[in-house]
């Protein structure tokens, strides 16, 4: 073990991981502070996880927001230039609802968004190094992957109205084929095209195979360039050895007033929920007057300590007890020692109550007693 892995907590092995991993991609870092305008946020609620900020007003009368999203703030100052992206990646606090705790907490959170003039090459960048990010979790990871391109064309054919649609995504992300025909019949939706939407939400399975089949079924949909992007995808992720752990998935929806490209949730083997989520979201930077394209993702780091809950026998290696007579710097070169060898120490003059030790010396200046 060395010496990061003994005194740094996993989630915070995991971010330097992370850190290095994007850094090694053309990333740079992003830093922000901790409050922005609150009416950055009131005004994109339906993007941000949660719509439950937590507010204040500042010394000039201004209403303040603890920043509760990183992403907001990152296109906010985003700029254009034809033929370039901006690749920014971060590691912030952010304040809202745990999904774990369900209630307010400071939660670290990591990412990378890319933004700017945006084609398939740094598309696929971006999705294997989400890919990589889950593999630096777990080697035991899935990453599910669908296209709203496909699914907003679906819809686009069904002449639905809003409230429709949006339940209609609803069913889409349960996987729900019942409840989808159901809308789909009360809308007057025709056969076909509900057949079709159907069709989609059986849609399962490693990418490079199930590709084939999705194009079949969008042969006459206006959706060449989305299976293009899920083409190269694959091609990409599948020559880094990823071709396994990538998987179709259209109960992956995001919302479809921010969201026109591809999404994607990832998840480890012993968590219940996506630890890693993203897409691209074109539509956002247009509500806030930016030109280009925009991809990026987030790894939730609170979910990891589900994983990676560090559980140790004892709360101290050794506990030393010593005598108000001792030599404190005999005393001090003896914890050197210990700690030399990747222990650590407790001094104490009375064992404590509700401790646990690996060993307990009673410490002498002739050597330690156990």
């Amino acid at each position: 073990m060395t010496l990061n892995e003994q005194v740094l907590k996993y989630d915070e092995r995991m971010i330097y991981d992370l850190r290095e991993l994007y850094r090694l991609h053309g990333y740079t870092r992003f830093k922000m502070g901790k409050f922005e305008e609150y009416d950055l946020y009131s005004k994109n609620k339906d993007f941000l996880v949660s719509d439950s900020v937590i507010t204040f007003t500042d010394t000039n009368g201004k209403l303040m927001a603890l920043k509760p999203d990183v992403t907001l703030s990152i296109v906010k100052n985003a700029k254009w230039q034809k033929g370039c992206v901006q690749k920014v990646y971060y590691n912030e606090n952010v304040y809202r609802i745990s999904r774990s705790t369900h209630a307010f907490e400071e939660l670290m959170q990591a990412g990378l968004e890319c933004i700017g003039d945006l084609d398939v090459m740094q598309l696929c960048d971006v999705m294997l190094l989400a890919a990589q990010s889950l593999q630096k979790i777990s080697a035991d990871f899935v990453l599910d992957v669908s296209h709203m391109g496909i699914v907003g064309a679906m819809m686009e054919e069904m002449h639905l109205p809003a409230d429709a649609q949006n339940d209609l995504l609803a069913a889409l992300g349960e996987k729900n084929t019942h409840g989808a025909r159901a809308i789909c019949l009360s809308n007057g939706v025709d056969d076909v095209a509900c057949d079709r939407l159907l069709q989609l939400i059986r849609t399962y399975g490693p990418i490079g195979e199930i590709l084939p089949a999705l194009q079949a079924l969008c042969a006459d949909l206006p959706v060449e360039s989305a299976l293009c992007e899920l083409t190269m995808i694959a091609e990409v992720l599948a020559s880094n050895g990823f071709s396994s752990q990538i998987r179709l998935d259209f109960s992956v929806v995001h919302d479809i007033h921010y969201y026109s490209g591809i999404v994607f949730q990832g998840f480890v083997d012993g968590i219940p929920s996506a630890v890693l989520i993203g897409g691209r979201y074109d539509r956002l930077l247009r509500k806030m007057g930016k030109q280009g394209g925009a991809v990026g993702f987030a790894v939730y780091l609170d979910l990891l300590e589900r994983l990676h809950r560090e559980k140790r026998d004892y709360d101290a290696d050794v506990l030393c007890l010593y005598r108000d007579e001792d030599d404190p710097t005999a005393l001090s070169a003896a914890v050197s020692e210990w700690n030399k060898q990747g222990k650590s120490v407790l001094l104490q003059r009375e064992i404590p109550t509700q401790m646990r030790f690996g060993e307990i010396v009673r410490f002498s200046a002739g050597g330690e007693e156990k």
